[in-house]
Order: structure tokens, then sequence, then C-alpha cells
């Protein structure tokens, strides 16, 4: 495995670069506050705080939206939260997605220096790819909102495939359809789930020192290397 730290990334071993969406090129924390609100206030159940919400993003849109739904339950003492959660689901799901393809990209903003590090990373002749486990169709729009789809040959959502980061499936399935080996492609997010899928695909891993990791430290996480802008690629 190569070694790699924030002051030295050597792009000549690689061929190509998978990059995160969520906390690593987008701060979207406040899209996904004002959709689950919005959500929530459709279900007349109380909101959820943004630190709240931040601990809960990574994992996919089924699993943000649950969390936030035994979040706002637990404290009313509800008997079965998990199950009033679960029932609940269907129309949760259907509220968030209606709300969130509204004002997608709308309380967003890009992190500094994401441009220039996906400048630097096409610059050194790498093709690139954004994987996330946001669906495909908030994935999409979000890019192109922000001015960052055409840097991408590929966006893969967490739909794309039969499971999500951590899992290393999607990684897999990505260098396949770069048509790259795992060994030279580069992964680049902001969690432990992004860290956990390269380890078990055989990718470099880079995180960023900002975004989501679910509430603890990301230098604690096992990577090759950390930066605190993307600009440092």
């Amino acid at each position: 495995m190569l070694a790699l730290n924030s002051t030295s990334l050597d792009l000549i071993h690689f061929d190509a670069a998978i990059v995160d969406l969520d906390g690593t090129m987008v701060d979207t924390l406040g899209d996904f506050a004002e959709s689950l609100n919005r959500m929530l206030r459709d279900l007349d159940l109380p909101p959820v705080a943004p630190a709240a919400i931040e601990r809960m993003v990574g994992k996919g849109s089924e699993h943000l939206i649950h969390s936030a739904l035994v979040h706002v339950m637990t404290p009313v003492g509800a008997v079965d939260v998990e199950a009033r959660a679960q029932a609940l689901f269907e129309r949760a799901w259907d509220r968030y997605q209606h709300h969130y393809l509204a004002i997608n990209g709308q309380h967003s903003a890009l992190y500094p220096g994401v441009i220039e590090g996906l400048k630097a990373l096409r610059a050194r002749g790498l093709r690139l790819a954004c994987l996330t486990n946001k669906p495909t169709s908030f994935a999409r729009p979000l890019l192109a909102a922000k001015g960052l789809d055409g840097f991408f040959e590929l966006v893969f959502g967490g739909d794309a495939f039969e499971r999500k980061k951590p899992d290393p499936l999607p990684l897999l399935k990505t260098c396949e359809a770069l048509g790259t080996v795992p060994a030279r492609t580069l992964m680049v997010g902001d969690s432990s789930n992004d860290a956990r899928a390269a380890r078990a695909a055989g990718c470099p891993v880079v995180l960023v020192t900002y975004g989501y990791n679910h509430g603890e430290p990301v230098r604690g996480v096992d990577a090759d290397g950390f930066v605190d802008s993307l600009a440092d690629l």
C-alpha cells in the first residue's frame, strides 16, 4: 500500500480517483436539515437539530430518515420506537424525496478548494468518478447545480449497486466501470465509510479533515492520508 500524507501525494501512482460527494465536495447539511424537517412537519413530528443530523449522515438516505424518526420519537418516551419508525418509513421516504428534490442544492455550498482539487486531479490525467451513498437522482442534480458535473465521467449513487459503502462492492464496481485496478484508483472521502470500503476493495484512501464522520474524529480513521482541502491534492 502506498504511504500517502497530507503534504505529498504523488498522483503519478494513480490512473483514476473516486470522489465522495456529501461532506467531501459539498456541505449539504443545510439541505438535509431542511428536507428532514419539512418531512417531519408533514408527519406531525418535532424537528431535528442540524447537529444531530450531522452524526446521521453518510450511510444513505434510508438510514438518515430512519435515524431522524427514531431521534425525534425517543424523547417522548414512546414504546417500540424502532417499530413505529419502521411503520412510518414509507410515508417518510415519500415526503423526504419530495422535499429534497424541491430544494436540492439550495441550502448547501462547495467546500473551499474543491474546484482546484478536481482540476489538479484532471490535470494529472486521472479519470474521475463520483461515488456517493446519496440516491443517484439526488446526486446528479446537485453536481450540476454546483458546477461539478463536468469533472466526472461516471456518477454512482447509493442505489446504483446492491450494497452501499462501507461495503467494498460500490468501489469495485466503479473501478470496473472505469477500467482501472483498485491499487491504482485513489478514494477521496470524508468518513470511516469511505475508508473501510477502500481498505476492503484494495484502493488507497485519503480523507478530508472536515465533513461528516458520524461525530467521531476523522484522524482516528485508518486511512493513507488526510488533507485539509482538496486543493492540497
